[in-house]
């Protein structure tokens, strides 16, 4: 297949470089720019890929996100809205969760739900990413009730809400099938669903850092059947602790099966694992735990992701909040075509320690689109196209022209688990039960099966 050259006219091709290279490493790469699905013992040789090698498997990496998506990077504006930190799961990775007789414990009711959501309405946003801890007898509707609030409130907000862990927990707490539970939530209102809770999709390790948490199986069900219902999912992986590469390449090649069945996969969003208050590290809990990725590490897996998925998958992510501005910058030099979202309030990851701000406004999305020489777009959740940006287009977002009183104007996390006024109490450890939980949390003290 002929290969494309880069801006000098006297620059060699894909082609001829490839031919320089080791030839098992020259052979996976032709393969891949042939149009071929490498398996996952070809991606474990290009994880182990350095120097020449390596420049050759960004640069085919690239080349395949061009063929693919064009030179647009897109991004959305959107708000989380991690509604409690509450959880009854200890994941050892997880810094952001609390227990229920931790002092930091917070549970917002759904009318300051529907505020936030509505604020971030003003402020341009069409999308609201809701996620949260999965607290104690919890009301099996509480997702459901959510949904049904913010749609009455604000009809064309987009829901990208409630992952595996959580529809799962969900269906538990109703007393019914996961089916049943992702229909009562399409009808609620969801859009979609983040594919997140997937950390390594391999049992054994997922045993090791996650004890308890959503089985393998179970969150493929989850996924397969939200497609099949008609709601689409992202995909993550979570890299730089205990995994191996090859688990990371039998995960994505898990992910692309599934999107071979459904098509239903959006995008495909690498993590890097958050070391500085994880427990599993802070505290020993588990051997062997890396202090996360190398920047290597991280180009690795995004430039394999493009390789292995670019036939099936065409949209892969970095994300601002774990890679921080210029590496996520970086990255779309090797397969990336999308930055994710301005986020507003980023709790997960900053409670994990990570340093890079709680929003990205719409304008410093472009200006880094810009200077990586791509075209930058505005996107909705599920990549329609809301408006493409010139050069010369120098037009400001609500949230571009807010000043550097984020935290005041939105608040944050740190500041949130502080505060008395959301502070959450088990229905069992105050005085009128289970109905003061449902009035703290707005929804009804029963709860119907679905």
């Amino acid at each position: 297949m002929p290969g494309t050259n880069s801006n000098r006219p006297d620059a060699p091709s894909i082609d001829t470089q490839i031919g320089r290279l080791d030839p098992a490493v020259g052979r996976i790469l032709d393969r891949a720019l042939s149009g071929e699905d490498i398996s996952v013992d070809e991606a474990v040789v290009l994880f182990e890929t350095a120097g020449l090698e390596y420049s050759a498997m960004t640069l085919v990496a690239d080349e395949l996100r061009r063929r693919a998506v064009g030179d647009v990077v897109t991004y959305v504006v959107n708000r989380n809205i991690n509604f409690t930190n509450v959880c009854i799961k200890r994941c050892g990775f997880c810094a952001f969760s609390r227990d229920f007789r931790e002092e930091e414990g917070y549970l917002l009711p759904v009318n300051e739900v529907i505020r936030r959501a509505r604020e971030a309405w003003d402020y341009g946003a069409t999308e609201v990413c809701i996620q949260a801890g999965l607290p104690p007898q919890m009301e099996g509707n509480l997702y459901i009730k959510l949904c049904e609030a913010i749609k009455e409130e604000l009809p064309d907000m987009h829901i990208h809400g409630f992952s595996p862990e959580e529809v799962l927990y969900g269906s538990v707490r109703s007393r019914c099938s996961i089916r049943e539970y992702l229909e009562g939530l399409k009808a609620a209102g969801v859009g979609s669903l983040p594919g997140t809770s997937a950390e390594i999709l391999d049992q054994e390790l997922r045993d090791i850092i996650s004890p308890g948490r959503i089985r393998v199986d179970q969150w493929v069900e989850v996924i397969t059947t939200a497609h099949e219902l008609g709601i689409p999912t992202t995909s993550t992986v979570m890299f730089g602790h205990r995994e191996t590469n090859e688990h990371i390449a039998r995960h994505i090649d898990l992910l692309r099966d599934i999107q071979k069945q459904t098509g239903g996969i959006t995008e495909f969003v690498p993590l890097s694992f958050v070391h500085t208050e994880a427990p599993m590290f802070m505290k020993g809990l588990v051997s062997n735990v890396r202090s996360g990725p190398t920047g290597m590490d991280v180009v690795k897996v995004h430039a394999i992701a493009r390789i292995m998925l670019n036939n099936w998958i065409p949209n892969v992510q970095a994300s601002w909040v774990k890679e921080g501005s210029r590496m996520s910058q970086i990255l779309l030099t090797a397969g990336v075509n999308d930055l994710g979202g301005t986020l507003i309030n980023e709790s997960i990851s900053t409670a994990a320690g990570a340093q890079h701000g709680q929003l990205m406004r719409p304008a410093e999305f472009r200006e880094m689109i810009r200077q990586a020489g791509r075209i930058p777009a505005e996107r909705y959740t599920t990549y329609g196209t809301k408006r493409v940006f010139s050069d010369n287009d120098e037009e400001l977002d609500p949230l571009d022209v807010i000043g550097d009183n984020v935290e005041e104007l939105f608040g944050s996390y740190h500041r949130l688990v502080k505060l008395d006024t959301y502070r959450f109490e088990h229905p069992n450890r105050v005085g009128q039960g289970a109905a003061t939980s449902a009035a703290s949390s707005g929804v009804a003290a029963d709860s119907d099966p679905c």
